[in-house]
């Protein structure tokens, strides 16, 4: 990142972290689909897969207003997030309890998501880059609807793994 100089290039930089992230996760979800035991947890990584699938492309479609190749940068702090995901689907637990531990790092990809997607919308404003930051936004509001979800989803599964708790 040290070549970095100016708003554009730290976007660009940004972008691609970005698109690295997408990437990683569209490998990811059906992992996490595969692991939840709820069939309303299941069902909604797969439809969020779908929808990771379409921000690839959006995120093609920027790269291309800005004449730039969506290659070159690595998104650690998705891989790491991905690696809790790893570490819930091993968990050897009730059911309710690994669906909550897929959901808590569903969601730590979401909020990574929605903060970046929401700076690179800012900054595609700033520069003058009308119709990238019309693409990012619609994903920024897809990736708030699918944390909301989650949540919505998580409100019932929680429970569950509380009650499972026993004292001894």
């Amino acid at each position: 990142m040290a070549d970095v100089k100016n708003l554009e290039e730290l976007f660009i930089h940004n972008l691609r972290r970005l698109y690295d992230a997408e990437q990683r996760l569209t490998k990811a979800l059906p992992n996490l689909a595969e692991a939840a035991s709820s069939s309303e947890l299941r069902r909604t990584f797969q439809a969020h897969l779908a929808e990771t699938e379409t921000h690839v492309a959006r995120l093609e479609q920027v790269f291309g207003l800005f004449n730039e190749e969506p290659d070159g940068d690595t998104s650690d702090s998705v891989k790491g997030i991905i690696k809790d995901g790893e570490n819930a689907i091993d968990l050897d637990a009730n059911p309710a309890v690994k669906d909550a531990g897929l959901i808590a790092a569903a969601q730590g990809a979401e909020h990574y998501e929605i903060s970046a997607y929401g700076t690179l919308r800012t900054w595609a404003q700033l520069l003058g880059k009308t119709e990238a930051m019309q693409l990012l936004e619609w994903t920024l509001e897809e990736e708030k609807k699918a944390d909301a979800l989650l949540t919505q989803v998580a409100s019932g599964l929680n429970l569950r793994a509380a009650a499972s708790f026993t004292r001894s």
